[in-house]
């Protein structure tokens, strides 16, 4: 494509204010999905049909034009954003009304909200950094479910005479113990079984210590390590794509050279 088709399309992707505006069709178009889960009239049924269509052409031509844009076209869809936005904008071009996808449709047009993930790079660092953090957070995770096991085991073992609703079966205990660790009246679970044995406090004090404390501990403190990293990387980033002072002493050195070759 000629540069100066190019330029002023570079300039419009990076230019701020368009950023912006993809922000706000992002926020209207959430608003309009929200509408439609009202009883509405006629008349405020065409303007969310108007909008529809309205902020379907606006993101295929967003899309458009940071495909024509990119130095790498080669590269573009073997990012996992612009795949997403793509198939997000695609998929919300099938007719809403007299069709056989219009359900699909309507359900597609639900997720161009998390579009505004791939516009704001700040979100983008959260979710990286969150998928980044799963192989760690999966052992502890899985040292978590080892020791809810556990406590539902003994759990209904010993209390299921005293209350099999909460207690009846391990996979009942455990939603009980989650119930426990989220601190939803978990103390009338524990008082009632105090009544029968006065010593089971030991058992929810000790699974809370475990669970609520130590473990959503080492959770947190891996997703906060991760985004940390992930900072650091896009400060580094964006470090390395600013000029350096070697880099100008470099340019004027060169500079330098070619005037006094003219003047020669």
């Amino acid at each position: 494509m000629p540069e100066a088709i190019m330029g002023p399309l570079t300039r419009l992707r990076n230019n701020k204010i368009f950023e912006m505006t993809v922000v706000g069709v992002i926020i209207i178009s959430a608003l309009e999905i929200g509408a439609k889960t009202f009883t509405l009239n006629d008349s405020a049924l065409s303007v969310t049909k108007v909008m529809d269509w309205f902020i379907t052409v606006f993101f295929l031509f967003e899309i458009t034009l940071r495909f024509i844009t990119d130095e790498d076209k080669k590269t573009f869809f073997k990012k996992g954003w612009n795949i997403f936005d793509t198939l997000v904008v695609a998929v919300s071009l099938i007719p809403v009304d007299d069709s056989e996808m219009a359900l699909l449709a309507r359900l597609v047009r639900i997720f161009r909200v998390l579009r505004m993930i791939s516009v704001v790079p700040e979100l983008r660092v959260l979710i990286n950094s969150l998928l980044r953090a799963m192989p760690q957070l999966f052992y502890v995770l899985l040292l978590m479910f080892i020791i809810f096991y556990i406590y539902a085991a003994i759990g209904s073992y010993i209390f299921e005479s005293i209350n099999p609703v909460l207690w009846g079966d391990i996979a009942i205990s455990m939603l009980t113990l989650f119930r426990v660790m989220t601190f939803e009246d978990w103390t009338d679970v524990m008082y009632e079984t105090m009544e029968v044995y006065p010593m089971s406090w030991v058992f929810y004090f000790t699974f809370i210590f475990l669970t609520a404390f130590a473990f959503l501990n080492m959770v947190i403190g891996i997703v906060v390590g991760v985004m940390e990293k992930e900072h650091q990387l896009m400060r580094e980033e964006e470090t390395a794509a600013e000029p350096t002072v070697a880099d100008l002493q470099a340019d004027i050195a060169e500079l330098k050279q070619i005037i006094q070759q003219l003047k020669r």
